[in-house]
């Protein structure tokens, strides 16, 4: 008999929960948006356009959210912070969501309230240098000053290479990432010091392109992903099988432009994944087509970092398909 009652319980009790808009989704659903943090001055991640527009895989990640929870991309609105306000901004509930080149830690987690919802980069750091500087390798910035933004995990991970090498070097710290991006661009600085892929996007914007070079160390490991509130599991499982659902749709050949076809494929991984089959959307409280909806915004994961960053020349490296030799997995919705 307990048995009986105990199974009873835990096939009711998560159904009910889930099934029903918890407070965040609520909130979004009530003021009838998803309100972002993103970058607004990092080439290939966020910034805003020509028109006034943000753009980048952060963007495309958080439009995909908005068109999963409400079928609409344009659902989505932006913030840029700098980066000593965008996890304040989270957790007072300033905003929804934060995708802006957001490093996994275990301190952003366990000491900041946060959880993140998977990676939509892999990174690490490195340093921007001027190829007349003669600099070739990390170990030649011996008493280097280098520019790096105020909160970030770079500015850490900086002081901890200098410390376990002992090279000495000079920190130049700056509150906004533009600032101590211009600073290096007019001298002050001997190097820039962030996540590699923002490096070789950073120098295209130099006012002496042909001038830098990313050295080759990389001192870090750098998962960057969105982050949500802990305390509210589903919008957490909203933002993360939004991004799961990205990546499994290029795996299954799935497109911007094939999506509604493929939504008549008889493959039940492919029916599961677009609402053909099962309630897999009606578990967080979402319609059936929350990923279907999202594919057909912003297109799968390949179709979002070739957008981004195929006009950057930037390879897919690690962020390519595990089956392709990179990082990129999903794991099964079923």
């Amino acid at each position: 008999m307990r048995t009986l009652i105990a199974l009873f319980l835990f096939a009711a009790l998560p159904a009910a929960a889930q099934n029903v808009p918890g407070p965040t989704l609520s909130g979004v659903l009530k003021k009838g948006y998803v309100e972002c943090a993103v970058p607004s001055g990092t080439p290939g991640f966020g910034f805003v356009d020509s028109k006034g527009e943000f753009r980048g895989l952060d963007v495309d990640t958080c439009k995909a959210v908005a068109a999963a929870v409400f079928g609409d991309a344009s659902k989505a609105r932006f913030v840029g912070l700098n980066g000593a306000q965008r996890l304040p901004a989270l957790q007072s509930g300033q905003v929804d969501l934060v995708v802006q080149t957001l490093t996994q830690t275990q301190s952003r987690e366990a000491a900041n309230g946060l959880l993140f919802a998977g990676v939509n980069f892999y990174d690490g750091q490195s340093f921007l240098v001027r190829k007349t500087s003669g600099v070739k390798t990390a170990k030649d910035l011996a008493g280097a000053s280098i520019c790096v933004s105020a909160g970030s995990t770079s500015e850490l991970n900086l002081a901890d290479w200098s410390q376990s090498t002992g090279i000495k070097i000079n920190p130049v710290v700056f509150e906004r990432v533009d600032e101590g991006r211009s600073a290096y661009d007019k001298g002050r600085c001997d190097a820039y010091s962030t996540d590699s892929s923002q490096l070789a996007t950073i120098a295209t914007i130099m006012h002496d392109p042909e001038d830098q070079m990313v050295v080759p160390d990389v001192i870090s490991k750098e998962p960057l992903g969105p982050a949500v509130r802990q305390g509210d599991d589903q919008w957490y499982e909203i933002v993360k099988w939004t991004l799961n659902a990205l990546i499994e749709a290029e795996e299954q050949g799935i497109t911007q432009a094939n999506v509604a076809e493929k939504a008549r494929s008889e493959s039940p991984t492919v029916k599961r994944l677009l609402g053909a089959t099962g309630d897999y959307g009606k578990f967080m409280a979402l319609d059936n087509r929350w990923a279907y909806n999202a594919i057909a915004a912003v297109g799968n994961y390949g179709e979002m970092f070739e957008r981004n960053f195929g006009p950057l020349k930037m390879p897919r490296g690690k962020n390519a398909l595990w089956s392709k030799g990179g990082l990129m997995y999903s794991a099964p919705i079923r």
